[in-house]
């Protein structure tokens, strides 16, 4: 279940810092709306690698789609193999 709080919590922010473990972010509402989250640093982390990777993974893709594929002796030449 998620865990969602008032902004207005943040007057206390150890016990809002209390309630952030990894996967379990904790939800900050502000007027009611869903405003800011925080997270527990590891899983920032692996967001970002997430996002840089199917960053990477489309550039690959958009690549292939424009100059095609290259041959597995082409790829052994161009890696040194």
């Amino acid at each position: 279940m998620p865990n969602i709080k008032p902004v207005s919590d943040l007057r206390n922010y150890t016990d809002v810092l209390k309630d952030i473990s990894i996967g379990e972010p904790v939800f900050l509402t502000k007027n009611g709306r869903g405003r800011y989250v925080i997270i527990d640093m590891d899983d920032y982390e692996k967001m970002r690698a997430t996002v840089k990777l199917l960053s990477e993974l489309s550039a690959a893709e958009m690549s292939v789609k424009e100059k095609g594929w290259i041959d597995a002796d082409k790829a052994r030449e161009a890696l040194g193999v």
